[in-house]
């Protein structure tokens, strides 16, 4: 059989160590799978053609499949015209090769064993190329020396080939892309609510986006006030809680609706986040909780929230000051454990840089948005990153935020998939109530704070989500229903609001 690079030098010993492989192994799987086709189904979920450490392997290996694929009998009879112009398999014998692998019988006995052998091995190797470019890389000192950049790249590698995907995990032929995408229209069609990515819990804004989408950079931004993290939260509680709901009923994890989440909080603690759900749990304000203000009932409600949410698979690191390789790091290590599907960011100006001292805040915060979005790439899940807005809102007489609004850096525009603004009418109201005229006074007073009353009740309780970019849909308004007292957002009942148009400009 052809060498190939299959040899590497120890040069501590001075002697030449051989890849990890086991040809035998692959040519017995073969025979396996020519003489009964149905050893693929146990087989070909996880092993890959570029498994097999002899490439001729490899290839028969990807023509069986293609045969299978096509409802045809993979034979070394119905195999001889698809591999009649390899020239590596005509020097082994061609189809009297692919007839002596059939063999022996026996190898059906051992099929998943050694498919298991041959994927654990392609790893190893896998995990040999990463080590020997770590070492040179190292080594290599004539460029600028990078040695964080280093581990991160290193810690990249790794958790790709602990994710089995090696180097060859981010290429797809068009058929694996086409059938992906119908995978997630099929999964949209069985949900019933045009839901193709994990549920937000909140059916106007399912119907809008079609759910959370795998691989795509969300931001959710608004002024201070507006309750940015209250959405957060109860988005993340809404996934996490919908995917526990879903397993306990067994469904299988591919049409589970909800998510394991991870919430990097770095401005609240794990306690005041756990307080803000539990109160949402109970029905409890926040503020009584924090001082102990609840009845016997009131804490026989809490304390069965609690006791609810203690299986909940949301996971919160409060650690202040990640920088954005940190929070790779932290977040690759909960999706290994405890396999997170979805990833809250709270919020995106307090994550640092590199910290390279000659870099600006602009394009430090650049810097930030695209390590975001290539996170949520590599690990192939929803990213729900807060930001803040500029102060130019609060100049405008129409309060609600504009894309231009993103504070410090466009490029948080150019990487996001979607951009929420988060906006409150109410809040502003408030704001602007008038002196409360007393007894005595003159009508005018009487007059305009009757007036801002008949105003701040036409909008308490009030909230819209504006989507101001969606690269999978249009624009628009949903409108949603919050409770401040114990900071949830929920869907309006029908009629509950009237005004406004659901276009945004």
């Amino acid at each position: 059989m052809a060498e190939a690079a299959h040899i590497i030098e120890n040069e501590s010993e001075g002697k030449a160590l051989e890849l990890p492989r086991n040809i035998e192994a692959e040519a017995a799987l073969l025979g396996a799978l020519l003489i009964d086709n149905r050893v693929a189904e146990d087989v070909q979920m996880k092993l890959k053609p570029e498994h097999f450490f002899e490439p001729v392997h490899g290839r028969i290996y990807e023509a069986i499949l293609k045969m299978l694929d096509r409802n045809m009998v993979a034979s070394p009879v119905t195999l001889r015209p698809m591999l009649d112009k390899d020239p590596a398999l005509k020097e082994l014998g061609g189809a009297a090769y692919l007839i002596e692998l059939t063999a022996s019988g026996a190898s059906l006995i051992g099929a998943r064993d050694f498919a298991k052998q041959i994927y654990d091995l392609a790893l190893l190797r896998q995990l040999v190329n990463v080590g020997r470019e770590l070492v040179d890389n190292a080594l290599d000192t004539s460029e600028d020396v990078d040695p964080v950049g280093q581990i991160e790249a290193a810690e990249v590698a790794l958790y790709k080939v602990s994710e089995g995907e090696g180097e060859t995990g981010s290429v797809k032929n068009f058929l694996q892309a086409s059938t992906m995408a119908v995978q997630v229209a099929e999964r949209a069609l069985n949900s019933g609510g045009h839901l193709s990515g994990i549920t937000t819990g909140i059916t106007s804004l399912n119907e809008k986006i079609g759910g959370l989408h795998n691989s795509d950079l969300m931001i959710l931004a608004g002024r201070p006030g507006m309750g940015k993290t209250s959405l957060a939260t109860n988005i993340a509680y809404n996934a996490a809680s919908r995917w526990t709901r879903d397993n306990d009923d067994g469904i299988a994890p591919e049409k589970n609706m909800g998510a394991p989440v991870a919430f990097f909080s770095l401005e609240m603690s794990a306690d005041q986040l756990a307080t803000r759900i539990l109160a949402e749990q109970s029905g409890i304000s926040g503020e009584s909780l924090r001082m102990g203000k609840i009845s016997r009932n009131e804490f026989q409600n809490l304390s069965r929230a609690a006791r609810d949410l203690q299986e909940l698979p949301l996971y919160i690191d409060d650690t202040p000051g990640l920088t954005i390789a940190a929070l790779r790091t932290r977040a690759r290590r909960l999706k290994r454990r405890h396999d997170i599907g979805f990833i809250v960011i709270d919020y995106l100006q307090l994550l640092q840089g590199s910290g390279r001292g000659n870099d600006n805040r602009v394009n430090e915060i650049s810097e930030i948005s695209r390590g975001l979005k290539t996170l949520a790439k590599e690990l192939n899940v929803p990213v729900l990153a807060l930001s803040q807005l500029s102060r130019a809102v609060e100049q405008r007489e129409d309060k609600r935020p504009q894309l231009s609004d993103l504070r410090e850096s466009g490029s948080i525009e150019q990487d996001a998939d979607m951009v929420w603004f988060v906006f409150r009418e109410d809040y502003y109201v408030q704001s602007r109530e008038p002196k409360r005229p007393m007894e005595g006074d003159d009508a005018k007073l009487h007059e305009d704070h009757a007036k801002w009353a008949m105003e701040m009740e036409r909008v308490y309780g009030l909230a819209e989500l504006i989507v101001a970019k969606q690269r999978h849909g249009s624009t628009g308004k949903v409108r949603m229903k919050f409770d401040a007292k114990i900071t949830r957002f929920s869907d309006l009942a029908e009629g509950e609001y009237m005004g406004g148009d659901d276009d945004y400009e």
